[in-house]
């Protein structure tokens, strides 16, 4: 990559929200169980190894702060260990079958001459098409970088 490349994908990458130590544990639990599903097709091989995943989890709940920070890096590296070299993606996010296949039309095409009716949506979508909200962190308001090799929207 060169310098122009990088600057315009620190343009379009948003800023992360601060997250608490429970926010990034449910965050590491979540991401978990999608590695999981990328590995696991059978639905009840997946249950049972979700089974076995959150009791790893519960062992550790109410441990200090200073385990958990060390068993959160320890949970990260496991989990970069683990991931699918595929990753299973849901059909209308990047790299899915769905994905932009039937984009909104943006309002000033519906109307051109400017007379939106009151009934008209007044919601912003992103690629994946969910809705914009700033306080979730996933604004595609402007540019958005996609990453079809990551299978992600940053």
């Amino acid at each position: 990559m060169n310098q122009y490349f990088r600057a315009a994908a620190d343009e379009a990458r948003q800023k992360l929200p601060q997250l608490t130590q429970n926010q990034e544990v449910a965050r590491l639990y979540r991401k978990s169980l999608k590695i999981l599903s990328s590995w696991a097709i059978d639905r009840e091989i997946w249950l049972n190894e979700a089974e076995s995943l959150r009791a790893r989890f519960d062992a550790e709940r109410g441990c200090s702060s200073a385990r958990a920070i060390r068993l959160m890096r320890e949970a990260k590296l496991e989990l970069k260990e683990k991931t699918h070299p595929d990753p299973y993606c849901v059909a209308f996010m990047p790299g899915g079958t769905l994905f932009m296949r039937n984009p909104p039309i943006p309002i000033e095409v519906c109307f051109p001459d400017g007379d939106v009716p009151d009934d008209a949506p007044k919601v912003t979508f992103n690629p994946d098409m969910s809705v914009c909200k700033e306080e979730t962190g996933k604004s595609a308001v402007g540019s958005v970088l996609v990453d079809f090799g990551k299978k992600n929207m940053e």
